[in-house]
Formats: structure tokens, sequence, C-alpha cells
């Protein structure tokens, strides 16, 4: 009987953990926060992470924080873009699609160019030239 309720506890239990853990994965991945237009950010980076689930660059646009979000690491890296790529400090330009919250400095780019270099770190979606 112990043994039971224990075993219904521990199934409830990552039954709840599941759910929880993953709705916002599930909102946070995918392109269906952004707009469908492509949007071109310039501005100085004041701040890098280079993890999961998405590398950010930090960018101040005249005075304006934007936040940044590239590929999975994986695949920022693959592009040739790695942590050692760009310092704060760094001018930097994003292509990519921006929040659809209005009030939001969010954007996802598609392709950064960082000291003169380009990475494409979603090639699929960048636009022809």
């Amino acid at each position: 009987m112990i043994s039971d309720r224990i075993a219904r506890s521990a199934a409830r239990f990552a039954l709840i953990a599941a759910v929880m853990t993953g709705v916002p994965a599930a909102a946070h991945h995918g392109w269906s926060w952004t707009e469908d237009g492509m949007f071109e950010l310039r501005g100085i980076i004041t701040d890098i992470y280079f993890g999961n689930p998405h590398p950010t660059l930090d960018v101040d646009v005249e005075g304006e924080s934007w936040r940044v979000e590239l590929a999975t690491p994986s695949a920022t890296t693959r592009a040739g873009f790695t942590e050692d790529t760009a310092k704060i400090g760094d001018e930097v330009t994003a292509l990519g699609n921006r929040s659809r919250e209005e009030t939001e400095r969010r954007m996802k780019a598609v392709r950064i160019t960082v000291n003169g270099k380009s990475y494409d770190v979603y090639p699929s979606r960048v636009p022809p030239a």
C-alpha cells in the first residue's frame, strides 16, 4: 500500500515537473513570437551570453538596450560564431525578426555581422542578396 502511494506521488510529481518545464520551452522555441518581416539592428555589444537555450547579445542602440537571440549554441558554433568571436564594445549588425510585442526590445537573428565578418546562424532563413 505505501509503495503504491509513493509510486502514485512520484508519477504525479513527474507529470507536474514535465508540464512545468515543457510549457516555457514550447513557448520559447520557434518563431511564433517574432514578426514576419526582416529587421536590421546596429549597435554596440554590452553583454554576451553563450549557452543554452540560445546565445544572446545585449546591444546598445542609441541608448536603448536590445536582446539579440542567436541559434542554439551548436548551430551558432557551426556558423563560425563562438564565444570568443566578439567582445563587449564591438559593433554588431543583426538581421532577423523582432518581437511581435512592440514594447519588447528583442529579436531573433538569422545573421550577425561582427568586425566585418558575417555569421549566418539560421542560413535557411537569410533572405537572398
